[in-house]
């Protein structure tokens, strides 16, 4: 059942990525050089078998061919992707040993308190890879139909609402502190390591609300195990077509997507980014990558080196902010 289900899920965030998000253009093309010397190394913050490292691979084996040397994947999980970007960030610049960040590296962990690298200054963006919608969802036994409905409820203190997250400072906990912050929703925030055991409890009813992505939830829906009540994003996903975006719904200023993206090392040399921008916009451009990439819940999202630098510091800006207002503090 599932399988069947992440088909379709991959199938409708094509759709959504042909018509919002076409790939963008390869850069200029570089000029001819070494590289790559020898094999390249995409080190994953997360453990094996997550959406993370699910992308990864399948762009370790295309951009392997339009680079002519072995690209191979290494997984550094822990302290919330930290570890892994350190390694990189100390990593000799020469385009050998890059980074699959995403919005924990490079956005709310950053935000969230100082770490051993500069997700600014230690690293060069080499290009996007890919979005994934997150989504308001609640128990099924919860009495609220809609969103307005839920921040009402939510606003008496009496009604005891809940909500679970993967663990402190993941995109589901900013998130939905940042709803709680726009709304005035009075929502008691519960922890858990990883957000398959969040969401099990949202199922249960031990816990209310969350808010995951829609490659965690999607399956428990359709199943009709939890609700969906918005889509926290600028568009709605085609696989949930009547789930309004929480604009739509009454709520404006709450858009989270968890994107991914790939870095090099800082001083990593012009061509080589350009090099690798190539390759990897390349891949992305195949349909047979882009299935994979939606079949892990995310739509492609190709762009150049600046778009990607333009994203982060955006990104850390807004994180700032959410952390400082909702008094969030690392574990």
């Amino acid at each position: 059942m599932i399988r069947a289900t992440r088909t379709g899920l991959a199938l409708g965030l094509l759709i959504l990525a042909g018509i919002t998000l076409p790939v963008a253009a390869a850069t200029v093309p570089a000029p001819a050089s070494s590289f790559p010397g020898k094999s390249i190394t995409i080190v994953v913050p997360t453990a094996a078998g997550g959406a993370n490292d699910a992308m990864a691979r399948v762009l370790a084996q295309h951009m392997s061919v339009g680079l002519r040397t072995p690209v191979i994947v290494e997984n550094r999980a822990g302290a919330n992707g930290a570890i892994a970007s350190e390694y990189v960030a100390r990593a000799k610049p020469d385009g050998h040993t890059l980074l699959f960040g995403y919005i924990a590296t490079h956005g709310i962990g950053p935000a969230l308190q100082r770490l051993r690298y500069d997700p600014v200054k230690d690293f060069v963006p080499v290009g996007m890879v890919a979005s994934s919608p997150t989504l308001l969802v609640v128990n099924t036994a919860v009495k609220a139909a809609d969103v307005m409905q839920l921040v009402s409820l939510a606003r008496n203190k009496e009604a005891q609402l809940s909500y679970a997250s993967a663990g402190n400072g993941t995109a589901p906990h900013v998130t939905a502190e940042l709803f709680r912050l726009v709304t005035g929703a009075e929502l008691l925030h519960v922890p858990y390591k990883g957000s398959a055991p969040a969401l099990l409890d949202v199922i249960a009813g031990n816990t209310q609300v969350m808010f995951p992505s829609l490659f965690t939830a999607y399956p428990q829906i359709v199943n009709g195990r939890i609700r969906a009540l918005a889509v926290a994003g600028e568009t709605r996903t085609p696989l949930l077509a009547n789930v309004p975006t929480l604009k739509e719904a009454g709520v404006d200023g709450v858009s989270v997507d968890q994107w991914y993206a790939m870095f090099a090392p800082a001083a990593t040399p012009a061509h080589v980014v350009r090099t690798l921008n190539r390759a990897l916009n390349d891949a992305l451009a195949d349909p047979a990558v882009s299935l994979k990439i939606a079949e892990q819940g995310a739509y492609v999202r190709a762009g150049t080196p600046a778009q990607l630098g333009e994203l982060v510091r955006a990104e850390l800006r807004k994180w700032q902010g959410v952390v400082q207002a909702a008094g969030i503090r690392p574990d």
